[in-house]
C-alpha cells in the first residue's frame, strides 16, 4: 500500500479467507527516498492539472507506475527477507498510486486513479496479484472510498462487541463505525495530515510536523476555524469521499508557520468530530490507524473534540503502520473469492459490490 501522504510502500502478510484474519505475518515499511517522491508528486500535480480533460499526462504517469513497480517489489522482498525463507504466500493486493479521485456529484458521475502496472509488478512478485479495487464501485455509482471497512470490521469482530470504530489518519481522515446491531457505516471525515504536511513542506520545514512540534508552538485561529467549519462538506451526508487536495494547505495562508500548523491540526481534529457526530450512535471508542497517531499534538487535538474514548491502534494490540497494508491483502483474498468489498453504507454503492481484477 502506498497512500496520499508519500511517504513510504508498506508490506504485510496475512493469513485470512477474506472474512476473518487468523494469524498475522511479517509487516515492513520501504520509505521513499526524496527522488521517488517528487516523481510521485509531479504525477499527482500532473493528474490534478489535467482532470479528465483532454489529453492524459501519460510521460508522468509512466514515470510514476516505474516509481510503484520497481518500490512494491522492493517492499515484498523486504517482506520475504522478514518472513525467512519458509514463508509461501499465495495471493498479493495492491492498491497503486492514487493521483486523482472525484466524487460522484449530482451533475457528473466520480472518477478515480491509481496509477500501476500490474503485469510488470507480477512479474517482479510471481504469484497471483489483485488490483484496480475501486473501479466497479465507481462506475456503479459509488463514491470509491473508503474501502478499508471490510477489514476494519474483521479488527473490530476481533476486538470484542460494542460500538467501536477504526479513524484512519493518512493524508485523509476516514472513519469505519460499527453500530450495536453490527452495521457497518464508514465515509471520509476530512483532511488528516495532507494539509499539515504541505504547509510544513511548504515552509521548507521538512515533510511533516515531527512529534507534533511545530503545532505545538502555535495558536489555532479561531476565526479561521470557524469559516472553514462552516464549509458545505460538514452538512453533506455520509457517505461521501475526498481527493487528497480537497482541503489543502491554503486553508491556513497568511498565518504563521507554527500558528498555522496548529489550524490546520485543530481543524483535521475538529472535522473527524463532525464525522462523528453524524453518526446514529456515538462509538465507545475510536482506534486511530494511519500516520496521524505518531502525532501527540493532533492526538490530544481529537481526544479534546471527541466525546468518546480515543486509543491508538498500538494500545488496541493492533499494528498501527500495517492496517492499510493489511487491509489490500485482505481485499485480494475477498476478491479471489467473489466477496463484497463495498457496500451501500460504506461507499454509497447500489449494492454490496464486488471489486478488484485478478491476474491468475
Amino acid at each position: 500500500m502506498s497512500g496520499t501522504s508519500l511517504d513510504a510502500t508498506d508490506a504485510a502478510l496475512i493469513l485470512t479467507d477474506g472474512e476473518r484474519v487468523l494469524e498475522f505475518g511479517p509487516a515492513v515499511e520501504r520509505k521513499y527516498a526524496p527522488s521517488e517522491r517528487q516523481v510521485l508528486q509531479d504525477a499527482t500535480d500532473a493528474a490534478r492539472a489535467w482532470n479528465w480533460e483532454g489529453p492524459a499526462p501519460e510521460t508522468a504517469f509512466e514515470a510514476a507506475r516505474k516509481v510503484v513497480t520497481q518500490t512494491h517489489a522492493e517492499a515484498w522482498h523486504m517482506l520475504r527477507d522478514e518472513g525467512g525463507k519458509g514463508m509461501i504466500a499465495a495471493l498479493a493486493g495492491v492498491h497503486g498510486q492514487t493521483v486523482l479521485h472525484r466524487r460522484p456529484q449530482p451533475s457528473r458521475p466520480g472518477a478515480t486513479l491509481q496509477l500501476i502496472d500490474a503485469g510488470a509488478l507480477q512479474a517482479r512478485l510471481g504469484i497471483r496479484l489483485a488490483y484496480d479495487f475501486r473501479s466497479a464501485d465507481v462506475g456503479a455509482g459509488g463514491q470509491g472510498a473508503p474501502l478499508a471497512p471490510a477489514y476494519h470490521k474483521a479488527l473490530l469482530e476481533r476486538a470484542g462487541t460494542g460500538t467501536s470504530a477504526v479513524l484512519n489518519m493518512g493524508g485523509v481522515a476516514n472513519i469505519t463505525a460499527r453500530m450495536s446491531d453490527g452495521s457497518l457505516i464508514a465515509f471520509d471525515t476530512g483532511p488528516a495530515n495532507g494539509p499539515i504536511d504541505e504547509w510544513i513542506a511548504s515552509h521548507g520545514r521538512g515533510t511533516h510536523d515531527v512529534g507534533g512540534a511545530l503545532a505545538a508552538a502555535g495558536r489555532a485561529n479561531d476565526g479561521r476555524l470557524a469559516e472553514l467549519l462552516d464549509h458545505a462538506w460538514f452538512s453533506e451526508r455520509p457517505p461521501k469521499s475526498l481527493d487528497r487536495y480537497d482541503f489543502n494547505a491554503g486553508m491556513a495562508r497568511g498565518l504563521s508557520v507554527e500558528d498555522g500548523a496548529a489550524t490546520l491540526t485543530a481543524f483535521s481534529a475538529r472535522a473527524v468530530a463532525a464525522g462523528v457526530a453524524q453518526l446514529p450512535e456515538t462509538p465507545q471508542r475510536i482506534i486511530v490507524c494511519g500516520g496521524g497517531r505518531h502525532n501527540p499534538t493532533l492526538m490530544a487535538a481529537l481526544q479534546d473534540a471527541l466525546p468518546c474514548e480515543v486509543l491508538s491502534a498500538e494500545a488496541a494490540g493492533w499494528r498501527g503502520d500495517s492496517i492499510e497494508a493489511e487491509a489490500f491483502a485482505f481485499l485480494a483474498a475477498r476478491t479471489a473469492r467473489g466477496l463484497p468489498i463495498s457496500w451501500p453504507g460504506t461507499t454509497g454503492a447500489p449494492r454490496p459490490m464486488t471489486g478488484g481484477k485478478l491476474l491468475p
